[in-house]
């Protein structure tokens, strides 16, 4: 009686141990493949996110030269009309995040800076110099200097950069809902993000 006590005591603690093996590797199996599916949908959604737009402006530009101390004055002017074209990007193959899979944790380590390019086209009208104080290339730098700063100031007060930042939540909010749908926790900077509105203060 007590050998067929002990063999059921020993068969029972093998099943147990089975299948707490098994249920081991079976929820290792799931982490893994929990973990392949948000990866997966990093990859989907590390594209070029683009937002495009188109800016005008007008410049004066003025110098004046003192020849000889303030007894002659030499001037010289210019009307410049800009038409530029601008692109506000986010590159989504560099945000860098990691992965913990034994605390079901993806965590968002860096998100990229948007990346403005203008292509100005300049047109140049009234240009007028006297003789001593003509025209060279330090002027035309000055000018695209000046403008480029000028419209960096309307890019930022404008929707486009607003536009372009609603793009990137979005496209970040559909790892959001993964890592929800899955039972994982999104965060960022030791916080975790539950919601949309997280998202968007993370860019403030």
């Amino acid at each position: 009686m007590k050998k067929v006590l002990i063999g059921a005591v020993i068969a029972l603690a093998s099943v147990l141990i089975y299948r707490s093996c098994a249920d081991d590797r079976e929820q290792k199996t799931i982490l893994e493949e929990n973990s392949m599916l948000i990866q997966q949908e990093l990859k989907n959604v590390s594209k070029l996110i683009v937002t495009e737009g188109h800016f005008a402006e007008v410049y004066n530009y003025k110098d004046s030269k003192e020849l000889f101390g303030p007894l002659i004055t030499a001037h010289k002017k210019a009307l410049v009309v800009v038409n530029a074209d601008v692109t506000i990007a986010y590159d989504m193959a560099q945000i860098q995040y990691e992965v913990d899979e034994e605390n079901r944790v993806l965590k968002i380590v860096q998100i990229p800076e948007p990346e403005i390019k203008i292509s100005p086209d300049f047109e140049y009208y009234d240009v007028t110099a006297d003789y001593l104080n003509q025209f060279n290339a330090s002027d035309y730098n000055a000018i695209k200097r000046n403008v480029n700063a000028s419209l960096m100031k309307k890019i930022e007060a404008s929707s486009l950069r607003s536009n372009a930042e609603n793009r990137l939540v979005s496209e970040l909010s559909r790892i959001l809902v993964l890592t929800n749908t899955m039972g994982w926790t999104l965060v960022h900077e030791n916080t975790p993000v539950e919601n949309v509105g997280q998202l968007e203060q993370i860019l403030d």
